[in-house]
């Protein structure tokens, strides 16, 4: 981004939308958060997606609105009261941004909804593109509506829906239980080991999201690494920098068992996903490689 603008965040304070604050306000931008309580400093606006409910004035004037709102997906276990609030939370959250970009007289330049590589679902030996069909699965059911909710914004400003991989980061994300075994030196196998994982470290998640801003691109964008790495190797890698020791494994058949769609979805699925629009478009990745990633952690 060049000229400041303002930027307003749903889902500001969490994982994501954490790095994304920070990287934006360090380069000079404006960036409002979107709060579910009555507003407490100057840079917090409140709404209540819940209810379908969020103030003209709050949209009205802004440059750019990123959604990243959403019941966590690494919070375990998935029980059924907690997988309608996956699926709820965001296309609850996602309807009352579009229709509040709706109701503005002068739209933001660019709506960016968050989505997940979860989309494409299961597919061993299959290299998934931004062109690749709808998958199975729950995950897959989950970001197909999320993506059909931010759908209609498209007739008033540019839409991005971000397909975001295994984000690798400090404090938070998919890896998150992963860390907490590897840390009780019970890290080893997940599965077979050979499932691809992509990955993207959190800083080139937000610098990514940065970038879709003000480039041109519009429709699902693939926001993973630019080298996806069998989860055996980012397991691996994970542990060796902890200094512990890479040995037990997790059969699929237990993860199944235990997690049910969690241990599908997450930690089973097998998805080689391109970054094949933003590389083509020009935008380049800092961390590289899943040792690049972990080494920041």
């Amino acid at each position: 981004m060049s000229a400041a603008q303002t930027v307003l965040i749903a889902g500001g304070s969490g994982f994501i939308g954490t790095e994304l604050t920070r990287q934006l306000r360090a380069e000079g931008h404006t960036v409002l958060i979107l709060v579910r309580r009555p507003a407490r400093t100057p840079t917090e606006r409140s709404w209540d997606p819940e209810a379908r409910w969020i103030p003209s004035a709050v949209v009205e004037g802004v440059d750019a609105i990123v959604n990243l709102s959403g019941a966590s997906i690494s919070k375990l276990p998935w029980t059924l009261p907690y997988k309608r609030e996956i699926l709820q939370s965001r296309v609850l959250a996602t309807s009352t941004l579009v229709d509040a970009i709706a109701r503005t007289e002068n739209p933001p330049s660019v709506f960016i909804s968050g989505s997940a590589v979860g989309f494409y679902g299961d597919r061993p030996g299959e290299t998934l593109t931004e062109s690749s069909p709808l998958g199975t699965g729950f995950l897959a059911k989950v970001t197909d509506a999320w993506e059909r909710a931010a759908a209609p914004a498209a007739a008033r400003t540019r839409l991005v829906t971000a397909r975001t991989g295994l984000v690798v980061g400090k404090g938070g994300g998919a890896l998150k239980p992963l860390t907490l075994l590897a840390k009780l030196g019970l890290a080893g196998p997940v599965g077979s080991g050979e499932q691809i994982w992509p990955w993207i470290s959190l800083y080139d998640e937000a610098a990514a999201l940065r970038y879709l801003l003000t480039s041109d691109l519009s429709g699902p964008v693939n926001l993973v690494g630019p080298r996806p790495a069998p989860a055996s190797e980012v397991v691996r890698t994970l542990a060796e920098d902890l200094h512990r020791p890479y040995w037990l494994p997790a059969p699929a058949w237990a993860l199944k068992a235990a997690l049910a769609d969690a241990g599908r979805d997450l930690l089973l699925a097998d998805q080689d996903v391109s970054a094949q629009k933003l590389l083509f478009n020009g935008f380049t990745f800092r961390d590289g490689t899943i040792e690049a990633a972990l080494s920041q952690i």
